[in-house]
């Protein structure tokens, strides 16, 4: 049974078409990867299926359900989670902070239960407190658990952007570019932390990455954009070799190249 769907999503803005008719489907469980060169529509996607935007034309479905209809807090009460490709903190607060706001809306009690300190309200935080710390474990972030977010270098606050989306315990989490800005080491650790949590959880991912070793590596399969249209989708071995993917490459580079003479 198809998980996530786009059926022939088009995103018009002015004259400008960054979408044109793009058709997806992932499977529950799936890590699907989705590269391009830069410009390709990628984040316009996921802007769509998180209700950010909404569709000029077709429409996104999640098990069978309309999200393109649905304000984008309705589409994450439904379990659909995401970071950005530019981290947002809570500068002035602890990592662990700023992970336990992930946990927010499943906390099982309101501000009343807390301020009166009623069992159920402890017992809540309690649990809280000990996800947000397994998740940090789960990202090699325990160092930092006290450490202020505005003292972290970037490639570590990314690590604490998944591991705040986790907390939310979402069910489809789109991923931009969670890479960037770590080591090839953190990459590792990170591609690793994102496979258990996919295994244990029964996560679905949707990655954008622009780390091709880190891709080929994470997903299982690849759908590619090139200005706004799909063209390639398979395992990432087929699509290495697709025509399409190589020339929307190649062309990208070369552009670049000419640009820089």
């Amino acid at each position: 049974m198809t998980f996530l769907a786009t059926h022939d999503v088009t995103l018009i803005f002015g004259g400008l078409t960054a979408l044109r008719e793009v058709t997806l489907e992932l499977g529950e469980g799936e890590i699907c990867g989705l590269i391009g060169p830069n410009g390709a529509g990628k984040t316009s996607l996921v802007n769509v299926i998180t209700g950010v935007t909404r569709p000029t034309a077709g429409h996104v479905t999640f098990e069978s359900q309309r999200l393109d209809r649905l304000a984008p807090h309705e589409i994450a009460r439904l379990g659909v989670g995401r970071t950005f490709q530019h981290v947002e903190m809570f500068a002035d607060q602890t990592v662990h902070t700023n992970v336990l706001t992930g946990l927010h809306r499943h906390l099982a009690h309101g501000f009343w239960m807390n301020a009166i300190g009623l069992p159920a309200a402890r017992r809540s935080e309690r649990s809280a407190h000990h996800e947000a710390d397994r998740l940090l474990e789960a990202f090699e972030l325990g160092a930092y658990r006290d450490v202020v977010a505005a003292d972290l270098p970037f490639g570590i606050l990314k690590r604490v952007d998944l591991a705040r989306a986790l907390a939310a315990r979402p069910r489809l989490l789109l991923l931009d570019e969670p890479t960037s800005g770590m080591s090839e080491v953190e990459a590792e650790a990170t591609i690793g932390a994102c496979r258990e949590l996919v295994r244990g959880r029964g996560l679905t991912l949707l990655v954008i990455e622009h780390n091709m070793q880190v891709i080929m590596t994470l997903a299982e399969h690849l759908i590619v954009l090139d200005h706004g249209e799909k063209i390639a989708e398979g395992t990432p071995e087929a699509v290495q070799q697709h025509p399409s993917v190589i020339e929307a490459y190649l062309g990208a580079k070369l552009g670049a190249s000419r640009a820089g003479a």
